[in-house]
């Protein structure tokens, strides 16, 4: 048997790469595996329960579909590739995440999926939710926020806003980075599955959320419409606008969809209003509008009955897994803060003991500097104190000099007073023997006079008696004549010897008043002078006594502001 008559084995697996929102995966699967098998493995790896929320997606050609969970993988029109890829994505959305989405994987699958699609713009957002949204992703992703931590910057490397948000105004990073973070602080102590949970909250209100637009018509040859597919029913929208829609049909309105190759149509429950046909005309499109229509119709059925016992089973465990958490939260959240309050107090601790080495070094300093300056001090004391004692001395030798100039200066004044006195007296005297003197000149000139006329008179006399005693007496008698003219001569020399003494006692008083008038003349000259020496021993006491007062406030300053300094 040879070996070119060998047939060539089949494999008997194939490679899958699965991409999920978070993560790639791959798998060998066997070939005999349908869809539903591969979903399973997916579901089971990632942990997910709600199952009927998610599909399978492969493209082809220029469009997409999703993988049948009935029929055979490789039977389906997977791409041939080695390995083949599929995206792991939400088929089906809720109408209310909040009561809809149990599981924690659902949630988070779900955030990061709503999030691509608003940020790839394939959900339309206004720029205010846009930054509030961007707020809650910020949150589920650091957790709270932390000053110290998150610096400026710090979400640099993030994609949070569409491009057409950023494009829309004139804002740097930074400025749209300060604006998320505001609203980031104001979350603290959401845990990231709240947050998450926040942000789908926010989002499922959007026009565009979970809608499946296709191009579709009224007739068969122009494509002017959009068919919505979603949670609530099908929406017909103008090609330019996938916000508001002109006409829409909810789940519960409608009574039929049937499916003829190209040609759609919807029948109203109430059947007064028009039956509604559209068409498309590629069939993969087709097929999977009406996928979408029987899987979104199926769940707004299911949601409006009673939850299963594996629904039912899987709420009470998620609402235990919340409870749990949340305790477990509140754990983490004491514990976190007791740690916080413990690192704060270490950190206070080691400040402290920081502090107190810094205190206790300076203190050391500042006594080793205490000592210096007190042993200066002592020797600054000590010299104060003989400065002191000096200065006391030197206070009561001045006070002393103060009281003896004062005393000397009660006595000037009093001598003062009584030199000017005795020079009232002595000008008084003055005046009085001036007048005295005057009247004694005034005598001695009467005096002079009449002695003048005394002599005069008695030269007349005699010549008058010389001339009658020639004419009248004889010789004879001579004796007796002779006699006569010498008593006469006798009374004459007498009298003149009296004017002479009298003259001598009037020139001799004269000469006397003239050495009186003269001694006291000079005795006022003296007591001028004396009284003038004294003024100026006494301005020189006041200036000394000035003086005095001045040193001892210098000295007394000085030794104050010494003291002060010490």
């Amino acid at each position: 048997m040879s070996i070119l008559g060998l047939k060539k084995k089949q494999p008997k697996t194939f490679k899958v790469k699965v991409i999920t929102m978070d993560a790639e995966m791959e798998f060998s699967c066997e070939v005999k595996w349908k869809g539903k098998d591969l979903f399973d493995l997916v579901c089971r790896t990632v942990g997910l329960r709600e199952t009927w929320f998610f599909g399978l997606r492969y493209t082809v050609k220029d469009t997409y579909a999703w993988l049948k969970p009935e029929k055979r993988v490789l039977d389906q029109e997977v791409p041939k590739d080695s390995p083949i890829t599929f995206h792991f994505l939400a088929k089906f959305f809720p109408e209310k995440v909040e009561e809809e989405l149990v599981q924690e994987i659902t949630q988070h699958l779900f955030f990061l999926q709503v999030k691509k699609q608003i940020l790839d713009e394939e959900i339309f957002c206004s720029p205010e939710a846009s930054v509030l949204l961007a707020s809650y992703a910020v949150q589920a992703k650091y957790g709270d926020y932390d000053p110290n931590f998150h610096k400026p910057g710090f979400l640099a490397q993030d994609e949070l806003l569409p491009k057409r948000v950023l494009m829309q105004y004139q804002m740097t990073a930074d400025m749209w980075e300060e604006k998320i973070t505001a609203w980031y602080a104001e979350h603290r102590g959401i845990a990231r599955d709240e947050a998450e949970m926040e942000y789908l909250k926010i989002a499922q209100d959007l026009e565009m959320y979970g809608v499946s637009y296709f191009a579709i018509t009224q007739n068969k040859r122009d494509t002017d419409l959009l068919l919505g597919v979603d949670a609530q029913g099908l929406h017909i929208y103008s090609p330019n606008s996938k916000l508001n829609p002109n006409k829409s049909f909810p789940w519960s309105g409608i009574r039929n969809i049937s499916y003829s190759e190209k040609e759609f149509t919807i029948k109203p429950l109430d059947k007064k209003k028009d039956v509604f046909k559209f068409y498309s005309s590629q069939l993969r499109v087709n097929k999977l509008i009406l996928q979408l229509c029987i899987g979104n119709h199926d769940l707004f059925m299911r949601r409006r009955k009673v939850d299963s016992i594996e629904v039912q089973q899987m709420k009470a465990q998620a609402k235990e897994e919340k409870a749990r958490k949340k305790m477990e939260r509140q754990i983490l959240a004491r514990e976190k803060q007791m740690r916080e309050e413990a690192e704060r107090a270490k950190e206070e601790m080691e400040r402290r003991l920081f502090q107190l080495q810094d205190e206790a070094r300076l203190a050391n300093e500042a006594l080793l500097r205490s000592e210096e300056t007190a042993d200066l001090l002592a020797e600054k004391a000590q010299i104060a104190e003989e400065e002191a004692k000096l200065l006391a001395h030197k206070a009561a030798d001045a006070e002393q000099e103060r009281q003896r100039l004062e005393v000397t200066a009660m006595k000037t004044k009093e001598e003062k007073r009584l030199m000017e006195q005795k020079m009232r007296e002595a000008e008084q005297l003055a005046v009085k023997l001036v007048e005295q003197s005057e009247r004694r000149l005034k005598e001695a000139d009467h005096l002079k006079q009449d002695l003048t006329e005394a002599k005069d008179a008695e030269r007349r006399a005699k010549q008058k008696l010389l001339e009658i005693t020639k004419t009248t007496y004889p010789v004879r008698n001579a004796t007796s004549a002779d006699f006569g003219y010498e008593s006469a001569s006798t009374r004459l020399d007498f009298k003149d010897s009296d004017m002479k003494r009298l003259s001598m006692e009037i020139e001799r008083e004269r000469l006397e008043y003239m050495e009186k008038s003269k001694h006291l003349q000079d005795q006022l000259k003296e007591l001028k002078t004396e009284i003038e020496s004294l003024k100026l021993e006494e301005q020189q006491q006041q200036a000394g006594l000035y003086n005095l007062r001045s040193e001892r406030n210098s000295a007394y300053m000085s030794q104050m502001a010494y003291f002060e300094e010490v």
